[in-house]
């Protein structure tokens, strides 16, 4: 009986639900919007396929949560103590873009696709989303304003929601790109679509990398 009452009060708690339409809005709008991560993933689920690009859009997802809690326990505080692993991080973060642009500009058509081309793999999207300096600036700003009312939704609940819009930016972007793959069975418009999202890719980190 008190079990329900106390389900019925948090149901009922106008804060609580102004707090979590906040706390969704704030995460789609900063953390939905282009970047390094999220380009990337469009970017192979149209270079690749939905299919194939599981594996490299969950390693962005996962490392992206992992951002959610270095940032949310104060380790970032202490990584940015650390200026030469900042740098470290930078050089991967651009060589693996850079690697990527490649694999994506160079990928052929999915129809003219053989079995055994290599793929983006689980620890390509881990890597990037660790070593993404977007991602811990959007994550911070959007914690740091979470965080920043008083009462309505704990921490734990913070984090729950924000890791599950993680899930579900990365997933829209995804999907977004493999409805392009669909679509680009011929291969000059493939070319020019995959040389597109290349671009994009390595513009779109380079503006994420400036001060």
């Amino acid at each position: 009986m008190q079990g329900r009452r106390m389900a019925g009060q948090v149901l009922l708690d106008q804060q609580l639900w102004q707090q979590l339409l906040a706390l969704v809005l704030a995460s789609a709008i900063v953390m939905g919007s282009p970047g390094p991560a999220t380009i990337s993933v469009t970017a192979v689920g149209a270079a690749f396929g939905l299919r194939d690009s599981l594996r490299y859009a969950s390693g962005i997802v996962v490392g992206t949560v992992l951002v959610l809690l270095v940032v949310a326990t104060g380790i970032m505080a202490v990584l940015a103590a650390l200026p030469k692993l900042a740098a470290l991080l930078a050089v991967v973060s651009a060589a693996y873009i850079l690697y990527l642009a490649f694999k994506i500009a160079t990928a052929p058509p999915l129809a003219a696709r053989v079995g055994g081309a290599a793929l983006p793999t689980f620890l390509g999207g881990f890597l990037l989303a660790v070593a993404n300096p977007k991602a811990y600036v959007a994550i911070a700003a959007v914690f740091a304003g979470a965080s920043s009312g008083a009462g309505g939704l704990g921490i734990s609940a913070k984090l729950a929601v924000l890791a599950l819009m993680i899930v579900a930016i990365h997933l829209l972007w995804l999907l977004a790109g493999a409805a392009f793959a669909r679509l680009l069975r011929q291969p000059l418009a493939s070319r020019i679509i995959n040389l597109v999202f290349a671009v994009t890719l390595i513009a779109t980190a380079a503006l994420a990398a400036l001060p």
